[in-house]
């Protein structure tokens, strides 16, 4: 399978530029050269329902699908554009990352999405993620607290800034160390909910996501044939019942 890196959330873009070391970035990231303007490859495998009643969704996302479609007219495969087909009043309440499978909330209307909104606002929301990490990670359990902000100058990736970034913790147990690949499988529970917080939290401890196209070292991105990350739970009140919903997606690595 030929890939190439990229960020499949920012379409349209082309990722050829290093990441560039300063008080306020991360360690250097290389992104392979790509086709400008990055078109998604067909994503063949199909969007499961976890979950449904008349007020919302929750969907298992396969890897390698949009959440929302892109700006390029060849983009428009995405999540939203699947479910508008069979759902038309279907909104996003939150994303995951084009490579990123697992989970995901889909409102049925204005009322559930902004109480759904609120939720993620007040962190009443739990997710947990499963992902490979390059390497051996040292402590059996750990806390990442490290600011992100955009990192304007190096778009689409985001930069570790202590002046300008905005709150960023993230919760981290080992589940195992692995040989083949030279990995550790590790579950995540994020606290706050930036734009590649996993991705680039990874970065920040010196162990990289697997398979990751902005934040890991050429090793670690071709050591798998997709970003080695999911969205394994989510545990939420319902909007209209108040019923506290919690499900969880297998992981498929």
């Amino acid at each position: 399978m030929a890939f190439s890196k990229h960020d499949g959330e920012q379409t349209g873009f082309s990722c050829l530029e290093r990441a560039i070391v300063s008080p306020c970035s991360s360690p250097i990231t290389t992104m392979q050269a790509q086709a400008d303007p990055f078109i998604v490859p067909l994503c063949h495998e199909q969007i499961n329902i976890v979950y449904q009643d008349e007020f919302l969704l929750l969907i298992n996302k396969p890897s390698a699908l949009l959440s929302l479609s892109g700006k390029h007219p060849l983009n428009k495969d995405s999540v939203h554009w699947r479910l508008v087909k069979d759902y038309p009043t279907a909104t996003m309440v939150h994303r995951l990352d084009f490579g990123t499978s697992g989970l995901l909330i889909i409102a049925l209307n204005k009322q559930v999405n902004g109480h759904l909104t609120r939720q993620f606002q007040d962190r009443s929301v739990t997710k947990t993620y499963t992902a490979l990490l390059h390497g051996h990670v040292s402590q059996n359990t750990g806390s990442i607290d490290a600011p992100i902000a955009k990192n304007r100058a190096n778009f689409p990736l985001q930069k570790i800034c202590h002046k300008t970034g905005k709150s960023a913790v993230t919760h981290y147990e080992v589940i195992e160390r692995l040989e083949q690949p030279f990995a550790t499988r590790v579950v995540f529970k994020p606290r706050s909910g930036r734009t590649h917080q996993l991705r680039i939290h990874s970065q920040v401890i010196g162990h990289p996501i697997l398979g990751c196209d902005l934040y890991a070292t050429d090793e670690a991105f071709f050591m798998a044939e997709r970003l080695m990350l999911h969205a394994q739970s989510i545990e939420f009140d319902h909007p209209i019942t108040g019923e506290r919903i919690n499900r969880v997606s297998p992981c498929p690595f």
